[in-house]
């Protein structure tokens, strides 16, 4: 047990972020405490009653200071712990009248919930209560006079009283948390880390190209200014505490005004930050407001493309420290691939002798800056794995005369320069894409298409297939055989992603990525996203819409381009029927080729539903071009009516609930075909398509029926490098 008095020094227990105990340990030292015991998340202590109240004002990186009471091994039960908690003096901790909340965390065998847990804690408080002959406490979870803290854990007991009430990262000049993920605390540990105490000392300046909200500047402002972080904070947890010294407690808060006082005063480092955001810089000036440092840091409407140094900061040293978005999915990488290198670029143009503090939770992204770190530190951004990069940025070689002349030919049609910081494979990539471009310019002229592939798997190195949507492009990226090293595959693709947007002239915002892999059953119609971000493409006369963001696909297959135009030759006059339609492109294409009717068939609601927009778009009669929801096979079996043109394109496989039973395209394609024909008027065409690249026709379906494959007058220029990507077969019935 351990008693309290202001003579005798307290054992306690500070927690913070994980990977900053050896930061902590050093602050507490620094703040009259000593250390003792360091565990995951918290450093156990022992200080006066000043110290343990200096540490709860000054402390820059805790997250709780906890005064305690009790540490008991052997706790598995609700009675041993009841029992625990009951053999404390709790006269001397919590008042008459004064209110109680219960903060357990951790489990045993038999105390599973953290709400039991809470609650025997609080029985225990009680029962020691009453022995004493004092009432029951109230219980307030919201704003308890005091919050004790119970942590259970392999059964040892830690029991103790909240002294800072709650997390001392809430320094309360953060009213929105929306603009800034990053919690005050880590942001002053990224900041120690950089070394920015003594570089403030130093009088360097300090620049946050991407500041958001403002949190690194706010933090590096109050270290600068020699403000305590909590100075002006409303409540803490040792004001409910009956040991509790005001008059202490007082002195200590006065001696805090009066430093930060005289620190901001003299405090001349210069802070800036950047941000192209108008929401976030608002909540950067409002919040700098709050914290009382608003004169000590100057804010700029800036993107990271715009970015220039000031003409006023002329230090040949200092500090540029930012938190970036790394992003969580992978179709945030295209924009953010860019982001980071053209922040190594910014870095190296403008800020030579200075160092770049990056914290970053994709390292693969960091790698982009073109910098290499003299020193990486692991640290948990909530429950994301991240680092903290720090780079010497030396100074950059100015291009040449030559270097400028060949750049700006590159923008004439040419090959694209190599641009600084650009591998050669991902230069190769470039030059790829322009030479791929120019090759289609003829075709695309004369067509008039908008959406086209660029570029499939032409180099192994780089397994994408990219496919241009007017002005959006449209990344997949091959999944990479096991025998590829997955580090290599992601510097591969990062590669790419930095140099596509230049190659093709598209804003980095409009490249989407999409990881490529066999899917099973309905695995193509599952939503990755839900934007609903979709617009409208045209495709010779028919209006479409596709989504580039939600699906793995797109909405429209770009390699049947042909096979659409040719059943839009074939359907005036006729009734059509298409199977498996998918967003029913091709039916847009027969009905405005003079289809008299048709019907599409698919499995899926949603892209029925896509299939209906699809022909409110080109203003479709609904009453004579209908949609129906059923499996195919189940649909052909059943139908009793006939058709002068059918189209038939069934995935390669399928195991969805919907379908009685898996669908193999080779396997299943003799009967597949054998009921499409039965639908099919005399004299009418059956097209049969599939995507399996080994494909072959059962003989049987050739000696039944009329049978052409067409597959080869099936590809555009677009797509004549792999002609393997489908089979085409028009089926006629024999005279």
């Amino acid at each position: 047990m351990t008693q309290t008095s202001q003579d005798a020094p307290l054992n306690l227990l500070a927690t913070c972020p994980k990977g900053i105990e050896g930061l902590l340990a050093d602050e507490l030292v620094a703040l009259g405490a000593t250390p003792g015991k360091t565990t995951v998340a918290g450093v156990y202590f022992t200080a006066s009653q000043a110290s343990a109240y200096r540490v709860c004002l000054w402390s820059r990186l805790a997250n709780r200071v906890i005064l305690l009471l009790a540490r008991e091994p052997m706790i598995d039960t609700p009675e041993q712990l009841r029992d625990a908690v009951a053999r404390i003096t709790w006269t001397r901790h919590l008042s008459v009248g004064k209110t109680l909340a219960v903060d357990f965390h951790g489990r045993s065998d038999h105390i599973r919930h953290t709400r039991f847990g809470a609650q025997t804690v609080k029985d225990g408080v009680v029962d020691s209560l009453q022995l004493s002959g004092q009432e029951r406490p109230s219980i307030d979870t919201k704003t308890p006079d005091l919050r004790l803290y119970a942590h259970l854990h392999r059964a040892n007991l830690n029991l103790g009283i909240d002294l800072s009430g709650e997390s001392l990262h809430r320094r309360g000049y953060r009213r929105d948390v929306g603009h800034a993920p990053l919690k005050e605390n880590l942001a002053a540990a990224l900041l120690v880390r950089a070394g920015w105490p003594e570089r403030a000392k130093a009088g360097e300046p300090l620049i946050d190209p991407l500041c958001g909200a403002g949190t690194l500047l706010i933090e590096a402002a109050l270290m600068a200014a020699d403000q305590a972080p909590n100075l002006d904070r409303e409540r803490f947890g040792f004001k409910g505490w009956a040991g509790h010294d005001e008059a202490l407690w007082l002195e200590l808060k006065r001696e805090a005004e009066a430093r930060a006082s005289i620190g901001r005063k003299r405090c001349k480092n210069q802070l800036l930050g950047f941000d192209q955001s108008p929401a976030a810089l608002s909540a950067a000036k409002t919040n700098a407001m709050r914290a009382g440092i608003p004169a000590l840091i100057t804010l700029h409407g800036q993107s990271l493309g715009q970015l220039s140094r000031p003409e006023e900061l002329a230090a040949p040293s200092g500090l540029l420290i930012t938190n970036p978005p790394y992003g969580e999915r992978l179709g945030e990488l295209p924009e953010l691939v860019r982001l980071y290198s053209q922040l190594g670029e910014k870095a190296k143009a403008l800020f030579p002798g200075w160092t770049l503090a990056l914290f970053t939770g994709n390292p693969d992204l960091g790698h982009r800056l073109g910098l290499r770190a003299h020193k990486q530190y692991a640290l948990k951004n909530g429950a994301l794995d991240a680092k903290l990069l720090l780079m010497a940025i030396g100074a950059q070689a100015p291009a040449s005369e030559e270097q400028g002349e060949s750049q700006a030919a590159g923008q004439e049609g040419t090959a694209p320069q190599k641009a600084s910081g650009v591998s050669e494979n991902a230069q190769m990539f470039a030059n790829r894409l322009a030479k791929n471009q120019k090759r289609l310019k003829k075709w695309l002229k004369q067509s008039g298409e908008t959406c086209y592939r660029v570029y499939d798997a032409d180099m192994p190195e780089f397994a994408l297939a990219v496919d241009r949507y007017g002005d959006r492009v449209h990344v997949q990226e091959y999944a990479a055989p096991s025998s590829i090293n997955p580090g290599q595959a992601q510097k591969r693709l990062f590669d790419a992603l930095e140099v596509l947007p230049e190659a093709l002239n598209v804003d980095p915002s409009k490249v989407y990525i999409k990881r490529r892999e066999r899917q099973a059953g309905s695995a193509q119609y599952q939503k990755r996203e839900a934007s609903g971000e979709r617009f409208e493409v045209r495709e010779g006369e028919a209006r479409l819409w596709v989504n580039l963001r939600d699906y793995l696909d797109t909405g429209l297959f770009l390699d049947h381009r042909p096979v659409r135009r040719m059943l839009g030759e074939m359907a005036a006059g006729k009734r059509f029927l298409n199977l498996f339609c998918y967003t029913a492109t091709a039916t847009v294409q027969a009905a405005l080729g003079g289809a008299s009717d048709s019907v599409s068939v698919d499995m899926s609601n949603t892209y029925l539903e896509w299939a209906k927009d699809n022909f409110a778009l080109n203003k479709l009669d609904p009453r004579l071009h209908r949609v129906t929801r059923d499996d195919c096979f189940r649909w052909l079996e059943t139908a009793n009516a006939e058709f002068d043109l059918i189209f038939m394109d069934p995935p390669t496989f399928s195991n969805s609930k919907k379908m009685r039973d898996t669908l193999d395209v080779q396997r299943d394609h003799p009967r597949l075909v054998e009921l499409a024909m039965a639908r099919l008027a005399p004299g009418g065409k059956l097209v049969f398509s599939n995507n399996q690249r080994r494909f072959k026709l059962d003989d049987a379906l050739s000696e039944r029926y009329a049978v052409e494959d067409i597959t080869s007058r099936t590809f555009d220029p677009d797509f004549q490098r792999r002609t393997n990507l489908h089979h085409v077969f028009l089926l006629r019935h024999r005279a």
